[in-house]
Formats: structure tokens, C-alpha cells, sequence
């Protein structure tokens, strides 16, 4: 298989591109390609390229570009917020919705998170990585951890806000009992015709706090949606919201 790189660098056929210390290493050591070695470079400005390796060294490589074997293309309009679990399912979350066509990562701190240190750095290179490893153009970006209040309020009307939201309307119930709650996913998804640019909100393990969901179903924007009879993990959830919108609006639907 030829490998795939990211390069934010502007590709145009018959011209050259340096790639950085971390890329000649993994070109040389991981994969053991030398010069004259076929590569593709891409990134979703100019689309991708065949290219070979004009160079190796400790210090970078270089790459003669040649002609463009795919141009940029329309890609989903669709941010994943979450709060963040455990290093582990964190990092397969990523991975896994990088894949499913994501184009950006909103950690977002709530009452239950019980991971707010995040290197965000690592999470930007595992999207990276899956990025090269799935095909897409394009490499999603990760913000840095915020605040809920302090997202609703940033989100504004930028799109819908999909709340996965479990819980139903009872205090004295487990999970809140039958009363008051969402509609299923899909159903919200077909019974809306603007939600082709959205957000989707995934909670915490445990669940949102009783204040922080009556805050989020009074956001005029907020849809809120569950995903089943069953409880599901916060990767899992994350997942299967990201995989229906994608069904429904997205193009996994689409060849």
C-alpha cells in the first residue's frame, strides 16, 4: 500500500514539498521507504497527489509532487462535543469518528467529567493519523477543553445541537424514568430538514447533571435525541449519534 500524508503545505504538480522530522522518520524507520519511494500527499485546500521521495534525513524529508489523483471535495459539516473519559476510550473516540467523517472535536467539561486534563496535542495527531489511514482529505481539528455554559454560549446559532440525552424528567427514578424523555435520534433527524450543519453532544459516564440538562433543553436551538433502550458508554454513544447522522445526512449513505 502506498502511505498517505497530511501535508498543510501547497501542493501543485511538478512542484516539490518538505515534510517534517516526524514524517521522514516514520518514511524511513517505520515503513523503510527510501528515495524514489511512491507516496501520496494530500490535504483538502489542493486534494491529493502521487508524489515520490526525492530525500531522507534525520532533519526532514523531500518530495517531488506529481500529478493530482484526486481534487477537494464537499466533506460532512459535522462537530462531535464531548466530555472527556479515561486516556484510553478518549483516544479510540477520536480515532474511530475521525473515520466516520467528523470535522471537528469539541472536549466540553461538564459536573461528571472525570478527565479534564486532555493533551490535545496527541489527540491532533491520532486524527492525523486516522485521517491518512482512512482516505479523507481533510483533518478535523481539536479545540481545547471549555466549559459547558461556556460553549452554549459560543455555539450560538452556529447549526443545530443534537443533545444525546438519556435521562428522563423524575429525580426519585434511575436515569430519570420514563417521563420526559427525547425523541429517538432518527426520527428528530427525518422530521428536520436544516440539520445538514450540526453539532452533536455527547455527556459524560453517568450522565448530564439535573441542572446542566434543564440548561441545554432550554437552548432554542437544542435538539434533544436518545439512542435507545440501552445505556451506553460514552465512546459507544459517540459512535453510534455520529454513525446515524451519517446515515440520514450525511454520505455514508452516498458513492
Amino acid at each position: 500500500m502506498i502511505p498517505r500524508l497530511y501535508t498543510k503545505a501547497h501542493l501543485v504538480s511538478d512542484g516539490t514539498c518538505m515534510l517534517s522530522k516526524e514524517q521522514a522518520h516514520y518514511l524511513k524507520n517505520v515503513l523503510r521507504r527510501e528515495p524514489g519511494s511512491e507516496i501520496r500527499l494530500f490535504n483538502s485546500n489542493d486534494g491529493e497527489f502521487a508524489a515520490t521521495i526525492a530525500a531522507l534525513s534525520k532533519a526532514g524529508a523531500t518530495a517531488n509532487v506529481g500529478t493530482c489523483t484526486r481534487l477537494p471535495g464537499h466533506e460532512p459539516d459535522l462537530t462531535l462535543a464531548f466530555a472527556p473519559i479515561k486516556r484510553g476510550p478518549t483516544e479510540f473516540l477520536i480515532q474511530k469518528c475521525v473515520e466516520l467523517g467528523v470535522a471537528a472535536f469539541v472536549p466540553v467539561l461538564t459536573a461528571r467529567t472525570n478527565n479534564e486534563r486532555l493533551r490535545t496535542d496527541r489527540l491532533a495527531a491520532i486524527a492525523r493519523e486516522a485521517a491518512e489511514q482512512c482516505g479523507r482529505l481533510s483533518v478535523p481539528r481539536i479545540d481545547e477543553p471549555i466549559k459547558l455554559s461556556s460553549f452554549i454560549q459560543r455555539h450560538g446559532d452556529a447549526g443545530a445541537l443534537i443533545f444525546c440525552d438519556e435521562a428522563g424528567d423524575d429525580p426519585s427514578a434511575l436515569w430519570g424514568g420514563d417521563h420526559g424523555r427525547a425523541a429517538p435520534m432518527l426520527d428528530v433527524l427525518n422530521g428536520h430538514d436544516r440539520l445538514s450543519r450540526a453539532t452533536i453532544l455527547i455527556g459524560p459516564e453517568g450522565g448530564f447533571a439535573p441542572d446542566e440538562r434543564a440548561m441545554l433543553r432550554g437552548v432554542p436551538n437544542v435538539l434533544p435525541v436518545t439512542l435507545g433502550p440501552r445505556i451506553l458508554r460514552a465512546d459507544t454513544a459517540a459512535i453510534a449519534a455520529i454513525t446515524l447522522w451519517q446515515a440520514a445526512l450525511g454520505d455514508l449513505a452516498k458513492t
